[in-house]
């Protein structure tokens, strides 16, 4: 029995209470849940400070006064149960206001046989993704992202008239808060079936209502180095960051990533970035973007018939942040999202440079990238592998050999940060007899790449450097 189940059973004993939706689903499935959904014939006020007293002082507060539900949450957010007044008159009114079958079980909250008019166990059994009844869609617009949310995360099969209901609300997106439709996106693109989330986002016609900006992707021709349109090829990208995470000893992108390195981007993919995500699956968001600008940048070049996009990432990295500000996303996560976005052709520009790179080179890489430095040398080698058009193989390998040189410095930048001044600005100034400002700023960064280049080490040398080209530069300017 877990702490949230003990504590609302202790609390709500005599009281007509039931558990509901998620809790009952998902031990049927077997699944672990911490999250409870409690339906009880009482004032939810106070059965939620009952529960929170029974556990020991655990918060409790209302989540709508609308509805009159109530949270409880256990003081190490190891729990939370959710209360919620019956609707419907009665316990089998209630259910059949659900959103879909396998949410409407119930079982009283001390044990007992499940309660299960609309024959969500079937649809368990079945995998059949069944909505509750034909107003569920109209009830709540919401619930048509929700419906692609749950087969994803489930592995569920929707019922073509659930399907065709709930195509038929999509417009009705535009009205839900864009809190609760980001809540459902974040989830369906975090899936381990994001892929098929993606596509049945467009078979209901929601991404052009939620993410219209990846929806305008489709038939956006590329020149003859693609073999897809922007929509495919972004799907491709996607595929390929979320290849990252598999086990599969054939991913490609994970097979890409040199086997010295993997434990550690694992780890670096693992961290929570924002709003409750990964930075794994913030990745994943980049590749969404990455090339969200490109309709609007497309051009024909006269001379030659080439298509183009130039700029596409400096746009894109404003429209992405434009994208996740309207999802109102946390400040971080735009930030980083637009990083990914801004720089992931930052790497591919690297390739026609003289081989192996020159330490200045790779010193100007991570300083531009910088947070996203590993991130996004991750989404370049995706950009590349999904980009198999005219002399693909030698593209890729070029890239690649690029790319396993940056990882490698990217992941040591991240560990140990940017390196340690060999001199302050202020000391700088004074021994140069010049005011601080930006010509010492631009010094600084100047002595910052000389010495990852392994050009100075120590601060006698930086001065020396500095004066140096300090004299070189005012000559040069008279």
């Amino acid at each position: 029995m877990t702490a949230a189940l003990e504590a609302a059973r202790v609390a709500l004993s005599g009281e007509r209470a039931w558990l509901v939706g998620g809790a009952t689903r998902d031990r049927e499935l077997g699944r672990a849940s911490s999250d409870l959904d409690v339906v009880v014939d009482v004032d939810p006020a106070q059965a939620a400070r009952a529960i929170a007293r029974a556990a020991g002082g655990a918060a409790c507060f209302a989540l709508s006064q609308e509805f009159g539900s109530w949270r409880v949450v256990a003081r190490d957010r190891s729990w939370q149960v959710d209360l919620e007044p019956m609707r419907g008159g009665s316990l089998e009114g209630d259910l059949a206001l659900r959103d879909f079958t396998v949410n409407a079980i119930a079982e009283p909250i001390q044990g007992g046989e499940p309660i299960d008019p609309l024959g969500g166990l079937a649809d368990l059994a079945a995998r059949r993704l069944r909505m509750a009844g034909p107003h569920a869609f109209v009830e709540d617009p919401l619930r048509v992202l929700r419906l692609v949310r749950v087969a994803v995360e489930l592995d569920m099969v929707i019922e073509a008239e659930t399907m065709h209901r709930a195509g038929a609300q999509v417009e009705q997106l535009r009205s839900v808060s864009a809190e609760r439709v980001f809540v459902e996106l974040r989830r369906i693109v975090a899936s381990e079936q994001a892929l098929r989330g993606i596509e049945l986002l467009g078979e209901l016609g929601a991404m052009a209502v939620v993410l219209p900006e990846l929806d305008a992707l489709r038939g956006v021709e590329q020149n003859r180095y693609h073999h897809l349109d922007v929509y495919g090829h972004t799907i491709e990208v996607l595929a390929h960051t979320i290849s990252l995470r598999s086990e599969q000893p054939s991913s490609a992108l994970r097979t890409r990533v040199p086997e010295r390195h993997r434990e550690e981007v694992r780890a670096l993919l693992d961290e929570p970035l924002a709003d409750e995500m990964t930075r794994g699956e913030a990745l994943r968001w980049g590749a969404l973007l990455h090339d969200a600008a490109k309709p609007l940048t497309r051009a024909v070049r006269p001379q030659d018939g080439r298509v183009t996009f130039i700029g596409h990432d400096v746009r894109g990295a404003a429209l992405a942040r434009e994208v996740l500000e309207r999802l109102r996303a946390s400040e971080r996560l735009r930030g980083h999202v637009a990083a990914l976005v801004r720089h992931h052709l930052r790497a591919g520009f690297l390739v026609h440079e003289p081989q192996p790179l020159a330490r200045r080179a790779v010193y100007g890489y991570l300083a531009a990238t910088t947070p996203v430095e590993v991130d996004v040398t991750l989404l370049s080698i995706a950009d590349r592998l999904a980009t198999r058009g005219d002399r693909a193989p030698e593209a890729i390998d070029a890239h690649m050999h690029v790319a396993d040189s940056l990882l490698g410095d990217a992941l040591r930048w991240r560990a140990g940060g940017r390196p340690r001044p060999l001199v302050r600005g202020d000391e700088l100034a004074q021994a140069l007899g010049i005011a601080t400002g930006p010509r010492v700023g631009t010094m600084l960064e100047e002595l910052a790449r000389a010495q990852y280049a392994g050009e100075l080490s120590t601060r006698e040398q930086a001065i020396a450097y500095a004066r140096s080209h300090s004299t070189h530069g005012h000559h040069a300017s008279e």
